[in-house]
């Protein structure tokens, strides 16, 4: 009996068996009447019903709250799935059967993983609109952003979304590097025309915006429309000013180099301002040699063409003379003649008269060089002309003399290089009258478009070249006369042919002296060789031919003769004078 009671475990509890036994005990002991007994009995059980009740209410509100739960999982679950854009989720309960609490704990996982999955897209949203926030305000010129995160719309975290703000910042980054490497381009182009001009380069970029300037520390660069235009307006700002730099350094180059060449600068003298005189070519960009065009560097070669300038008006006749002979020299070679005398004397007397500033007569003087340029340009083509006709008239008659030689195929020294001259100069020779005739054409055509006469030393050219055609007709009507004579002697049979026809013309033509002329072929050529007038000193003398010979200083005019009468021919003849 006691095993029995010990493996009962409602032995010795309170059960409401044994409550109510014990008060059935304590009513027949109290002697309780069965209407008592009763009414009491009706009293328990309704005060049990009202504890069931209680607890059916409870149940009741705790079920409802179950499900209220499991349909916020529910939304809340779909909620998730919208915002993040995954329509499957992988541990998605397959089927919504079972108990209230069994769907709950089949939604929970799942929860609990968008859950996460949520904050961390949240992250990454933020994190990526904060960077294009950043940017954004970077680029719009706000360096200190504030701390103020950027506001993340949870309603769309979908991967889509995300990837449209990852395009936006990866295109915001790339305009960020090139608006960066635009602005590095700009500094460094800065610097360098700051190092050329010999300004202050930190000064310089920080008037444009402080981030520019490395030495205050700055890690970022101002990337904004604001500083780009700026940088801009800067770089071209010092690259006009170094333009204008350059050209006030090559005027000054040039009139630095005029005015040493004016007074004979020793090279001395000269280098001391090399690094001004070097660039008076240079292009722009070709100038890059730190402080090459500074303003002290300017300011100095200022200082030197006003001291050169006011030591120019102490040598003032100097210059001017100098000026003059370069003026004589053009007209010189341009074979014009001026009358220097007249033109010393009156340079003399303008600059002891004080009545010109030195510099007008200086420019002056460079406008009549100018001028003498300018008409020694437009007679080269016909003077070159004139030289290669004098130059093929003067083998001409180095031919007439090669052909009356008897000796002339004798094996001496040198008769091959003699022959050989002789061809070339018979092919010379048949080319002049077209040099003649193209002559007169480019001559008449020269003087026809400036109405002026074309002169050679003083001489017109088209009366030299007449007179040249004049003497070449009578040298082939005596060489023709000459053949004819020949021709007739020898069908006489050689008799009496000193009687009828006198003394043999000699083949070698006469050659009077030179003390009479003042330069070479001044009075035309045995041969027809053109008269030449008038030369200066740089000009007259003899010239030397191809074989080395002596040119001929220019014999009177005069056709073949013999040479028994030469003599009595040169003191005759027609010579025209040095001067005209």
């Amino acid at each position: 009996m006691a095993v029995a009671d010990a493996e009962n475990p409602l032995i010795g509890e309170n059960t409401c068996g044994t409550l109510l036994q014990q008060l059935q005990r304590i009513w027949d002991e109290v002697g309780e009447s069965d209407e008592d007994r009763d009414k009491m009995l009706l009293q328990i059980e309704q005060e049990c019903l009202d504890v069931y009740k209680r607890k059916v209410d409870l149940a009741v509100k705790s079920r409802a709250q179950l499900l209220q739960t499991l349909a916020d999982a529910n939304v809340e679950l779909s909620t998730l799935l919208s915002a993040l854009g995954d329509k499957t989720v992988f541990g998605m309960p397959e089927k919504t059967c079972g108990t209230i609490k069994e769907q709950l704990a089949a939604v929970a996982p799942t929860l609990e993983k968008l859950c996460k999955q949520k904050e961390q897209r949240l992250r990454e949203f933020s994190d990526v609109q904060t960077q294009i926030q950043e940017i954004c305000g970077e680029i719009a010129g706000k360096l200190n952003l504030n701390d103020e995160a950027p506001v993340v719309d949870e309603s769309d975290l979908s991967l889509r979304k995300l990837e449209e703000y990852l395009a936006q910042l990866q295109e915001l980054q790339k305009e960020k590097s090139e608006r960066l490497h635009k602005v590095l381009e700009f500094v460094s182009t800065v610097h360098d025309l700051c190092s050329v001009l010999g300004m202050d380069f930190y000064s310089t970029v920080t008037e444009v915006h402080p981030s520019l300037n490395d030495s205050n520390g700055s890690q970022s660069k101002s990337i904004s429309n604001e500083t780009l235009s700026k940088l801009a307006e800067t770089v071209i700002a010092l690259e006009e000013d170094k333009k204008q730099r350059l050209q006030k350094l090559q005027e000054l180059a040039s009139e630095l180099i005029d005015l040493w060449n004016l007074m004979d600068t020793p090279d001395e003298e000269r280098e001391l301002f090399d690094h001004v005189t070097c660039n008076i070519s240079a292009s722009v960009d070709e100038v890059t040699i730190p402080g090459a065009l500074a303003l002290d560097l300017i300011e100095q070669a200022e200082v030197e063409v006003e001291r050169l300038d006011h030591l120019k008006f102490s040598r003032m006749k100097e210059i001017a003379f100098k000026k003059q002979g370069e003026l004589e020299e053009i007209y010189a070679r341009a074979h014009i003649e001026i009358d220097t005398e007249a033109a010393r004397e009156k340079i003399l007397a303008i600059i002891d008269a004080g009545n010109v500033e030195p510099t007008e007569l200086i420019a002056d003087m460079d406008s009549q060089i100018l001028k003498a340029k300018e008409e020694a340009f437009s007679r080269k083509e016909i003077l070159d002309r004139v030289e290669k006709w004098m130059s093929a008239c003067e083998e001409e008659s180095w031919l007439e003399d090669y052909n009356r030689d008897d000796n002339r195929y004798n094996a001496s020294r040198g008769a091959h290089l003699n022959l050989k001259r002789a061809e070339k100069a018979r092919i010379m020779v048949n080319k002049i009258p077209a040099m003649v005739e193209t002559l007169v054409a480019k001559t008449r055509t020269w003087e026809e478009e400036r109405g002026l006469t074309f002169t050679y030393d003083g001489v017109p050219l088209l009366a030299m070249l007449d007179e040249y055609a004049m003497l070449r007709h009578e040298r082939e009507e005596e060489k023709r006369r000459l053949r004819d004579q020949k021709k007739y002697i020898d069908q006489m049979g050689g008799t009496d042919q000193e009687t009828v026809f006198g003394s043999r013309p000699s083949p070698s033509p006469a050659r009077p002296g030179s003390a009479n002329k003042k330069g070479p072929r001044a009075n035309g050529g045995s041969n027809g060789t053109p008269r030449r007038l008038s030369l200066n000193n740089t000009q007259n003398g003899t010239r030397s031919s191809k074989e080395g010979k002596i040119r001929p200083s220019g014999p009177v005019n005069y056709v073949a003769i013999s040479k028994d009468d030469a003599s009595s021919h040169i003191s005759t003849s027609d010579t025209i004078p040095v001067t005209p």
